[in-house]
């Protein structure tokens, strides 16, 4: 058996991340490249400290952490200074995601939950892209149900990303999440099984 290395992608609210904690739950090494950019600007972290270098100390909390509504407010609605924070993080992200793939097992599923797999053209990196789809009005009920978030915020932050035809143009599996929780269980069960047996 050898790994089969799994990007996951999904616009915001489409239920990517319910979807990767189930996979993971089912078995895949599971790389979240949303947990390391958390990981990698803690306090005291080379990151965080190259942030505030860049967009001053005003973006911390009080406790010094990193304020990160206050950062997305920044950069979301500059296309510039969101490159610039990306400049920052990705390298970091990609040397902590290469360290977790090096202690995995020899056999395993590595899952990469990857948000801006269509916008960055990561698919070459993966033997296999997975796109977590619903549509842009499902979406938006969720972000602003769900995270209580303005709708206008939500716009904002939908429309920062991949479009819908981006994603499902680069997708080798799709999974609908426009329906109830348990299409959603039966479709990643299948995905598991199908998973399981190409990488034997």
């Amino acid at each position: 058996m050898s790994r089969l290395r799994v990007g996951l992608t999904g616009g915001i609210g489409s239920g990517k991340s319910e979807v990767s904690r189930r996979l993971a739950a089912a078995g895949a090494v599971l790389i979240d490249s949303d947990a390391l950019a958390r990981e990698v600007v803690e306090p005291g972290t080379e990151g965080l400290a190259r942030i505030v270098e860049e967009f001053g100390a005003d973006i911390l909390t009080a406790e010094g952490t990193l304020n990160r509504e206050k950062l997305g407010s920044i950069v979301f609605s500059d296309p510039e200074k969101l490159a610039r924070l990306n400049a920052i993080t990705h390298p970091l992200i990609g040397a902590r995601s290469a360290e977790l793939q090096d202690a995995a097992p020899e056999d395993a599923v590595l899952l990469f939950d990857v948000p801006l797999l269509a916008e960055n053209a990561l698919k070459p990196l993966y033997d296999l892209v997975v796109v977590v789809d619903a549509p842009v009005e499902t979406q938006l009920a969720r972000l602003t149900d769900l995270r209580g978030m303005s709708e206008q915020e939500a716009r904002k932050r939908i429309a920062a990303q991949a479009t819908r035809e981006q994603r499902l143009a680069i997708a080798d599996r799709v999974i609908d999440n426009s329906g109830t929780l348990a299409g959603l269980a039966a479709q990643v069960e299948e995905l598991w099984e199908d998973l399981q047996k190409q990488r034997s």
